[in-house]
């Protein structure tokens, strides 16, 4: 081989690097989706949404079943409304329940679906009614100590009699 066509091979082995970089990136900041989903939208509302982002997955038994299209604020309850995009070959109980749940200690948000027994599914453009909100860390931290000091304060207060 000559001078030219080693670097030439070269080249492309860096393009090819270069390129599998960005789709590993993409794919690690959940930014790009490869396969183009077709499903229905369904609604649920949450008090609390947390960490959750547009795009999170959206799970069921562990299975992802769907993505999180968008978060609104509705103006009326002041709740996180939630816009769910569900695969077409899933369908759910109306009376199914969602939950922003955690993946690991530390990890990234989701929105778990479990079915319900209903005999009618949920169709596109339904909410989901019954809504577990995100455990916020910050917020169970702050309580434990709080009922730390509460219990502290008591004990003070029962020793001085």
């Amino acid at each position: 081989m000559n001078k030219k066509s080693i670097e030439i091979l070269v080249g492309l082995f860096v393009l090819l690097g270069a390129a599998a970089i960005v789709f590993l990136a993409l794919k690690a900041a959940n930014l790009a989706s490869f396969s183009s989903t077709e499903g229905y939208q369904v609604k649920a509302r949450f008090d609390n949404i947390g960490g959750l982002k547009p795009r999170a997955p959206v799970r069921s038994a562990g299975v992802n079943v769907g993505r999180v299209k968008s978060i609104t604020l509705d103006p009326a309850t002041y709740q996180g409304l939630v816009t769910l995009e569900i695969s077409k070959g899933v369908q759910f109980p109306k009376d199914s329940s969602a939950k922003i749940l955690t993946a690991g200690l530390l990890g990234d948000q989701y929105v778990g679906i479990e079915p319900g027994a209903d005999d009618k599914n949920l169709a596109a453009g339904d909410v989901i009614k019954q809504t577990q909100s995100a455990v916020v860390l910050e917020n169970l931290i702050g309580q434990f100590l709080f009922n730390k000091a509460a219990d502290a304060g008591a004990d003070s207060a029962g020793d001085s009699k």
